[in-house]
């Protein structure tokens, strides 16, 4: 048993010890296959490969074998891999085949690692008390994959920081607030299949490191203290470890991992998984109402999730806020007979009738919602947050300024080199054999470096999204007379500062701003174009400021990797234009 994190344990972690030894509340609740497909019981839910790893992304958070206890996710990307944390585009193996077994309440998938001739069957069976889990090879653990092919199981980061973990029930530890392990490094094998050029170079950049195990033992349990999502993981055929995956990207999820031993195939890895189960807990409703709120002659009609166990009450109320603090009921009404979908029960409610002006909740089965507006012009102020708030973060080619903060520097003012031919984008973007430009590959394209916007999660920027802004905001305009102005846009200046009138309408200045953007395309390039993306992972999973993902400075190829010559470097950090010519209107 190996444990890094070591603390003296009082009497409530000795109880939550012996509790964890007892036979778990849930032993009585056989899981059973669901008509969806994936085993259940009260509380407590595992799906396999409902979702699929994504063919371009990969892993995205959302598949192989899931768990969901007592209403959250907590638990995902159960499955063999090649390395205790996996990042987003390590391999992953290809889904063959799957299978619900409701004679048996077993579910299997069937898998492979074609490059490395690995086939294999996941299985997970409902036992008393939770489930079974097991790995079983068609044949033994190929030889260049012995100490690195392990079954994951990753646990969500903002249900168990700051939590406990116990191994064999009697040695305890924290998972800490921010990662803190040593880090190994793990070089590929020299006859190891040849990764995508960009996931090879990612590798090199990141220098092919993995965390240190916080733990290891037969048995592993986390959240010792909190009945709600407290889970233990046992072990038939080797250690249970527990990785920090955070400590090689900030998406990263805490990972349970146990090694395929070399020489066996049935049940290779054998875990038993035993959550806590509250007798009887059924999911609280949500109510999804209109966070803007209603005009008084709206209909208004809120719909409440509901498990399929809970006893749903048949009326639910609308009260309204008093100076005083206190709520008034206002309206009690029906909700309408619950409809089945999927994982539960959706019905509505309906109070249409009450169109006083003021700020209400809906109350619903113990379930209180925030408040909301009933008012007349409940729609004038809902789209400011978006034209001078979203927007202007997301302006490129600019500096934006918040009051004190910086969102970010003047970004990307080395745009941009021509993407080379058949090339497809870890992002998405792809390029043919023609270019449908007069550029060579890598050759810096001039006045690229102005106006556009980022995408929302990255910082590319994608021109068909642009040109939707742009038509947009111009409707807009024109359609209702937008002449808020919050807004002081520099554009020679490279200067946005927001909550800062300068005289001129903030949509105007946005639509602007993406023009500039199209009509440097034509200029430079003769046509609009798919857009200007970094053109490696190590620039695209970027989380700073936008200024310093590259050095802006145009790259030359007469110059050395650390060379500077006035406006012109040897770092080939531009971003790619893709050129393939693009209609601005689909």
């Amino acid at each position: 048993m190996l444990i890094r994190s070591m603390f003296a344990r009082p009497k409530a972690i000795l109880l939550a010890a012996l509790l964890i030894a007892l036979p778990g509340s849930g032993d009585s609740q056989q899981m059973k296959v669901t008509d969806n497909g994936y085993l259940d019981t009260q509380g407590f839910s595992v799906m396999l490969y409902q979702d699929t790893f994504h063919p371009i992304f990969v892993d995205e958070k959302h598949a192989a074998m899931e768990m969901i206890l007592h209403g959250q996710r907590i638990a995902t990307n159960g499955d063999v891999r090649l390395v205790p944390t996996p990042e987003q585009w390590d391999l992953v193996a290809q889904l063959k085949g799957q299978k619900a077994d409701r004679d048996h309440n077993r579910l299997t998938a069937q898998l492979s690692f074609p490059t490395y001739q690995m086939d294999y069957s996941l299985e997970v069976t409902a036992e008393p008390g939770g489930v079974r889990v097991s790995v079983n090879l068609d044949k033994p653990l190929p030889e260049k994959l012995a100490g690195r092919a392990g079954f994951n199981l990753e646990f969500l980061p903002s249900i168990y920081t700051g939590k406990s973990f116990a191994v064999d029930g009697n040695q305890f530890g924290v998972i800490p607030r921010s990662p803190q392990d040593p880090m190994q490094q793990i070089l590929p094998s020299a006859d190891d299949p040849k990764k995508l050029p960009y996931q090879e170079e990612w590798d090199k950049a990141k220098g092919y490191t993995q965390p240190l195990p916080l733990a290891s033992g037969n048995g592993m349990t986390l959240g010792a203290e909190d009945p709600l999502y407290r889970v233990t993981v046992s072990s038939e055929t080797g250690p249970v470890s527990l990785y920090d995956g955070r400590d090689r990207a900030q998406n990263g999820w805490f990972v349970l991992r146990t090694l395929i031993p070399s020489g066996k195939t049935e049940g290779a890895v054998v875990w038993h998984i035993r959550p806590n189960l509250i007798p009887n807990w059924t999911r609280p409703p949500m109510i999804a109402h209109s966070q803007v709120g209603y005009p008084p002659d709206f209909p208004k009609v809120a719909v409440i999730e509901l498990d399929p166990n809970f006893a749903a009450p048949k009326t639910a109320k609308l009260l309204r806020l008093d100076v005083d603090g206190a709520y008034t009921n206002v309206f009690e009404g029906p909700i309408s007979a619950p409809t089945p979908w999927l994982r539960y029960r959706y019905a509505n409610f309906d109070f249409s009738q009450v169109k006083e002006p003021g700020l209400y909740v809906i109350e619903y089965g113990g379930e209180r919602t925030d408040q909301f507006p009933i008012a007349r012009d409940v729609y004038s102020r809902t789209w400011q947050s978006s034209l001078d708030g979203f927007l202007a973060v997301e302006m490129d080619h600019v500096s934006v300024r918040e009051g004190y903060r910086l969102w970010h520097g003047v970004s990307h003012q080395d745009d941009a080199r021509q993407a080379p031919p058949n090339t497809q984008h870890f992002d998405g973007y792809s390029m043919g054999a023609n270019t449908d430009s007069s550029y060579k590959p890598g050759e810096h394209i001039p006045g690229l470096n102005v106006g556009g916007w980022f995408d929302a999660g990255d910082y590319d920027n994608i021109a068909p999204s642009q040109y939707s802004v742009i038509e947009n905001l111009s409707l807009a305009y024109k359609e209702f007379g937008l002449k808020w102005d919050e807004l002081s846009v520099d554009e020679t200046g490279r200067s946005v500062e927001m909550h800062r009138p300068d005289g001129i309408p903030d949509a105007v200045q946005q639509v602007k701003h993406g023009v500039l953007q199209v009509l440097a395309q034509y200029k430079s390039i003769g046509h609009p174009i798919m857009g200007l993306i970094e053109p490696n992972l190590r620039e695209y999973t970027h989380l700073g400021d936008a200024a310093s993902i590259t050095d802006e400075r145009i790259y030359s190829d007469t110059l050395g990797p650390n060379e500077i010559d006035g406006n012109y470097s040897g770092k080939p950090d531009d971003r790619w234009a893709f050129t393939t010519k693009m209609a601005i209107l689909q």
